[in-house]
């Protein structure tokens, strides 16, 4: 097994903030909105929640149309992030086969697998397309990056609900320290911004049902929060083996220093703090860090009001209440599966830039919350290292560190 730090050298991402890294950067330091109404005829009134959080910009119009057409929007959204990232790495000239992809998703092709359902019932089975099953397949985004790279050393897919982004991160992870890579394309997407799921999501009371206020429906850790916003998203790293970046004299943005993965084994949807804990103590570990090495925290925080608790007792518990934390699903909404590759480039950034971004609406900080939360404006400082938080039904946690590249 290999000693070697693993640098991140490529960012790319498509958000509800920005048609890339830097776009959506910018907004989050900003504190901006991504999340807006439904409107059209595909959200009629009778839907319980009309509300929610697209990317900035259609992927299919940055592909080529022969090729989007034969995409699921998640699989287009991936490939656009990885593209940037790859580029952001300086298009690497790297043995195809050291390079493996690892892009995780919470549902996969859900708008395909609808959609050709709604053409079978109402056109019949001659109409369906034959491109259906790899536009619905889990591991359609990654292996369609695989191929868009020429990325030969394998091809993953973790589906771990809305911490499959960030066991992505922590596959990859893995990959470069058992020497089975060189460099890994990490990463997350998701799409499912349609009725059924945002339905199914809402029979839960898993969601905002604040349709006439949009852009303060997520407020996670307030004393008011009342459920998330589904957003949709891809965001991708380029991790790489330190020496091998140094000795192509590849950038590095910051350094993954370690993961931890836990499952709860409690209960399929709720939250459960001591699992959280076990997740946050097992990166540190693996990262050599202290609690009081993490100077700031990226949360989960999807706004709900046990799951937003539970994590903040769980940081307090792990971590202490000293780091600062901030909450960017306020501005993007929820990107399930790959809001956790969204969180990691967000605290690499903090890190990089000295910066944390705030959280959005947050007026009036749950007294049962014992944390340093970024309100208003965002917070200058040097941090030393970042942990970044993804929980999913299912009860899978992850947690990941980030450190400075040396």
């Amino acid at each position: 097994m290999s000693n070697a730090g693993v640098w991140v050298t490529g960012l790319g991402a498509t958000t509800p903030l920005g048609v890339d890294v830097a776009g959506t950067w910018s907004a989050m330091r900003a504190g901006e909105n991504g999340i807006g109404a439904l409107t059209g005829d595909d959200w009629p009134e009778s839907l319980p929640v009309r509300i929610a959080a697209p990317v900035l910009a259609d992927p299919a119009a940055s592909l080529p149309r022969v090729h989007a057409r034969r995409l699921d929007r998640c699989e287009q959204m991936a490939i656009v992030a990885a593209k940037q990232a790859w580029a952001d790495a300086g298009t690497p000239e790297v043995d195809p086969e050291r390079v493996a992809v690892v892009i995780g998703t919470g549902i996969g092709g859900v708008l395909s697998l609808l959609g050709q359902n709604h053409v079978l019932e109402t056109a019949g089975p001659r109409k369906v397309s034959p491109n259906t099953v790899p536009m619905l397949m889990a591991n359609g985004p990654a292996s369609w990056v695989s191929m868009e790279l020429n990325a030969r050393g394998g091809a993953h897919t973790p589906v771990s609900a809305c911490a499959s982004g960030a066991e992505a991160v922590a596959v990859g992870l893995d990959l470069i320290r058992a020497g089975r890579a060189d460099v890994v394309v990490v990463g997350g997407a998701e799409a499912s911004v349609h009725p059924f799921p945002i339905t199914s999501f809402a029979q839960m009371r898993a969601l905002s049902t604040e349709n006439e206020t949009p852009e303060k429906a997520c407020r996670p850790f307030d004393a008011t929060r009342s459920g998330f916003v589904l957003g949709e998203g891809a965001a991708v790293l380029v991790l790489e083996r330190a020496d091998h970046a140094k000795a192509r004299g590849a950038k590095a943005h910051g350094a993954v220093l370690g993961a931890g993965i836990s499952s709860s084994a409690v209960h399929i949807t709720a939250s459960d703090t001591d699992g959280q804990v076990r997740a946050i103590n097992k990166a540190m570990a693996d990262g050599g860090l202290q609690p009081s090495d993490i100077g700031h925290v990226h949360a989960h925080a999807t706004s709900t009001p046990q799951g937003d608790l539970a994590e903040a007792q769980a940081i307090a518990k792990a971590v202490g209440t000293h780091p600062v934390v901030t909450a960017t699903k306020s501005m993007t909404g929820h990107l399930l599966g790959a809001s956790g590759a969204l969180g990691a480039i967000v605290s690499v950034l903090a890190l990089r830039d000295g910066v944390v971004p705030p959280t959005r609406n947050l007026q009036q900080l749950d007294p049962a919350i014992d944390l340093d939360v970024v309100t208003g404006s965002e917070r200058r400082g040097e941090w030393g290292c970042a942990l970044a938080n993804s929980f999913g039904f299912g009860g899978h946690n992850v947690s990941l560190v980030f450190g400075p590249a040396v």
